[in-house]
């Protein structure tokens, strides 16, 4: 069992373009989200699981869903081209791996096509930062420059239990909508109207469930807590992103099957 292969070349309209970015260069603390991208194709096509969504939907060789291979990069701005190259192909760009900074030149990309989107974004960090040790691209960064550039409308985030005053302070600065690990019994901002950008940082889940992960935060969701998430949403999703597995610290691949997981239950969003 296998997904599908294409280059970004041969995609076409309404594609599903599963695409690596391995970049890690922007990680405050530890390296190895840049590793990520293969071993989660690799936990997908693994015999010890099967390639149904909890839908049904079988995606073995599911006639939209390809895998592109790792982007060449040149840098981290370049990081951009390929979102481009499959966004004019009328593709929708699904990237793995990473450190959380590469959403923000996705974004660039994204927003030339789609204009300003709405983002929903699943993580135990705001990532408000203006800077961070110095470094305004900073994996702690993205959000503040997606939205001082104006690539976001709006921003809805998802199982925060991090956050400092001077994000707060970010946060009504670009009237980010927060919803702590306190608040998840009565989440707000979910119902987002015309294109929606969603990235999923796995330090969402609490590290019993996703140890591989470079920054281990206690008091997060459950797996299964961030399925029931994903599967009641109903949105015009036209960019995904899936960052921050680190293979290094992960244990026996626990963390590259959870992300596989979630990687199909958000490709059942899709299609």
């Amino acid at each position: 069992m296998a997904l599908k292969r294409s280059s970004i070349q041969s995609l076409a309209n309404n594609h599903i373009a599963l695409l690596g970015i391995p970049f890690d260069e922007h990680s405050s603390f530890l390296r190895g989200p840049a590793k990520a991208p293969q071993l989660i194709i690799d936990a997908i096509e693994s015999d010890s699981a099967n390639f149904f969504t909890e839908s049904l939907q079988n995606l073995n060789e599911h006639p939209s869903i390809f895998w592109c291979g790792e982007a060449e990069l040149d840098d981290y701005f370049s990081i951009s081209r390929p979102i481009s190259q499959i966004l004019s192909k009328g593709a929708i760009p699904f990237s793995l791996g990473g450190d959380h900074s590469v959403t923000y030149p996705i974004l660039q990309a994204v927003s030339q096509k789609h204009g300003p989107v709405s983002i929903l974004h699943f993580d135990a960090h705001s990532d408000l930062y203006d800077e961070l040790d110095g470094n305004k691209y900073s994996h702690a960064c993205p959000f503040a420059r997606i939205m001082e550039e104006g690539l976001a409308k709006t921003i809805t985030q998802v199982g925060i239990r991090t956050i400092t005053q001077h994000q707060l302070d970010q946060a009504d600065r670009f009237g980010v909508t927060v919803n702590t690990m306190k608040d998840r019994n009565s989440l707000k901002g979910l119902n987002l109207n015309g294109p929606v950008y969603l990235s999923f940082d796995m330090d969402v889940l609490d590290p019993a469930f996703a140890p591989g992960v470079s920054h281990h935060e206690p008091g997060g969701y459950s797996t299964r807590e961030v399925l029931d998430i994903i599967q009641s949403l109903d949105l015009n999703v036209v960019g995904l992103d899936l960052v921050e597995y680190n293979p290094d610290r992960d244990i026996n691949g626990v963390t590259a099957m959870v992300a596989a997981k979630i990687t199909k239950e958000l490709l059942s969003l899709l299609i």
